[in-house]
């Protein structure tokens, strides 16, 4: 922290006469209404109907909602290559309704022992961009199949196999190919098809998989179908584990036995902090989320939000994200690995002096944030959210990373690894492929978790529930901030999920946008307060560039006054699905 006392220190003198709403408003307590102790049905959102069907089957079954996810997870890997799999890794964030324990199921990849920086150099010692986005370099060791078998066993109700018996269906069976996979496998082919057994999968005499195709994964079916019979040891060992090794192998990679067979999932305890009124409970390291929404959340509750001008509101929210993702850089990393000063980043009066350090009407570049000098995920994960009939929650989070990770398939397993590897810092300073920094917190190590994005969070206020997440690179978290003041705001799940984004992580010092995001008047107000814009069309501000849409937002909601749940899929996806199911109502999956 003394590294950064002074130009915290100097823009609070200079700042703090014309900040405003330093501390938040002390409201009286309204009478508190009757509450719902449980739902009197289920909620699933997802960003694939299959997989929303999947998991309300396994909930007409018996099975609860940490059944449901394994359903609804391991139907995601198959039918979302482009965004996840059984080669990725992930969160899950769980509420236990019986005893009220919240944990986070960390399954996030781990390095294998190559994977240390030197390997991700080339001989002028600069970042090899293609060795660490694309291949058997860029892939970590899977954390998704020990998750499933971890929340099977120590949470579920059902047995592995019969939560996992439609991923199996559909992946022997098949399912329609979707434009958004046809289209991601197009710009990822040339990678893709440097490998024998990712071409046996995408390819159908030589053409590419095309929207309508049915697309069928034997192999994967047969890995998945190892996983059910024999657990951990069904993927990490024996035929599957073989499979893999000699795969990453062929390819030119370096994974051992060892790797696979040390895997292990962790529980964390998750990251919990108040923002009017509600209790939000998310992400703790490696994921970064957790800790940078309570950040930004603690600085942003000295201002009464909806009140404001739409211009002032966003620029007060664009320099809290700015401050969050600045602390992101330097500071965060695994847990196991680095010390990070979680209590103090989440401490109110850690927000309040960066809050301090606002003003109200002008930008802050983020150079004068920082305190050394400045240093020189894509978008397709998944989330899915649950709340079961007898009140018990899961918010997961997973992915490969970039659009179909790192497209290698290991012949004679299905399983298309991640390219998590880039979401280290593996050259201090350089920006990975979302543009984000790290230092040495950072750093790869044999056996260590990359820092990541993925946000899974609960909200709690007494009277309502709410589970959310979405994919989007480093823009997860900010979106994720927007939903929760969205539903804080009194909006309902699918307006949550509509919503607009916008977005800012310190470097590049630009605010991204979505189309329509802004209006004429709101962007010419934003850029005279001294922000740079970085709007989609707008080749001329610099930064990574905006598409027109983003994200894949999955939330539910569940209002304990009147008990009822409703889901918000995200519009953006035309194949999510949102769906609430009275316990009573079985759901064919065909």
């Amino acid at each position: 922290m003394k590294l950064f006392a002074r130009p915290l220190l100097l823009l609070a003198l200079a700042f703090t006469p014309l900040a405003w709403a330093d501390s938040p408003a002390v409201l009286a307590a309204p009478a508190q209404p009757a509450v719902a102790e449980k739902p009197d049905a289920a909620v699933i959102a997802s960003a694939h109907h299959l997989a929303t069907e999947a998991g309300h089957q396994i909930l007409a079954a018996g099975g609860n909602a940490f059944d449901a996810a394994v359903a609804v997870s391991s139907v995601l890997s198959v039918v979302e290559p482009i965004s996840s799999g059984l080669g990725g890794g992930g969160f899950f964030l769980l509420h236990d309704a019986t005893s009220g324990k919240q944990t986070l199921i960390d399954a996030r990849e781990t390095a294998p022992a190559s994977g240390v920086p030197a390997a991700y150099l080339d001989a002028q010692g600069n970042l090899d961009r293609d060795r660490s986005v694309n291949g058997p370099w860029s892939a970590g060791i899977p954390g998704l199949p020990a998750a499933l078998v971890h929340l099977s066993g120590r949470y579920g109700k059902l047995p592995l196999a019969q939560s996992l018996a439609p991923a199996i269906r559909i992946a022997r069976e098949g399912f329609p190919v979707y434009a958004r996979m046809a289209r991601g496998y197009a710009s990822r082919a040339e990678v893709m098809e440097r490998y024998p057994g990712t071409r046996e999968v995408f390819l159908r005499n030589g053409r590419p998989i095309a929207e309508g195709d049915v697309f069928r994964q034997p192999e994967l079916a047969a890995t998945l179908e190892r996983l059910a019979a024999d657990g951990f040891d069904g993927f990490y060992k024996g035929r599957t584990g073989r499979l893999l090794l000699a795969g990453v192998k062929d390819a030119g990679g370096q994974w051992t036995a060892q790797d696979l067979a040390s895997y292990k999932v962790i529980e964390r305890e998750p990251i919990r902090f108040d923002y009017r009124g509600w209790q939000i409970t998310t992400a703790a390291p490696p994921s970064s989320g957790g800790i940078a929404l309570a950040s930004m959340l603690q600085i942003l509750e000295g201002w009464d939000l909806p009140s404001l001008a739409p211009a002032q509101r966003t620029h007060l929210v664009v320099e809290a994200m700015r401050r969050a993702y600045r602390d992101r850089t330097f500071f965060l990393g695994d847990p196991d690995f680095v010390h990070i000063p979680q209590r103090v980043l989440t401490s109110g009066d850690y927000a309040q002096g960066l809050r301090a350090t606002i003003h109200p009407q002008k930008a802050t570049p983020s150079d004068l944030l920082s305190g050394q000098p400045t240093p020189l995920e894509d978008e397709e994960t998944t989330h899915f959210s649950i709340i079961d009939a007898q009140g018990n929650r899961v918010g997961g989070t997973q992915t490969v990373n970039l659009l179909y990770g790192s497209g290698l398939v290991p012949k004679g397993t299905g399983v298309l690894l991640n390219n998590e590897m880039d979401d280290f810092a593996l050259k201090p300073g350089t920006p990975n492929a979302f543009g984000v920094m790290g230092y040495a917190a950072n750093a790869p190590a044999p056996g260590k978790r990359m820092l990541s994005s993925m946000t899974p969070t609960f909200m709690d206020n007494g009277r309502e529930v709410v589970v959310i997440g979405t994919p989007g690179g480093s823009r997860i978290i900010t979106m994720v901030l927007l939903g929760i003041l969205g539903f804080d705001a009194g909006l309902d799940a699918q307006a949550v999920a509509a919503l607009p984004r916008y977005h800012h992580q310190w470097y590049p010092d630009v605010i991204e946008a979505e189309s329509g995001t802004f209006d004429a008047d709101t962007a010419q107000a934003l850029r005279a307060m001294g922000h740079t814009l970085k709007l989609p069309g707008d080749e001329a501000a610099g930064g990574r560039g905006s598409s027109h849409v983003w994200g894949n937002l999955q939330t539910v909601h569940w209002d304990r006054v009147s008990n009822t749940l409703s889901a918000g899929s995200d519009p953006r996806n035309p194949v999510g699905s949102g769906q609430v199911v009275k316990a009573a109502e079985p759901v064919a999956v065909d």
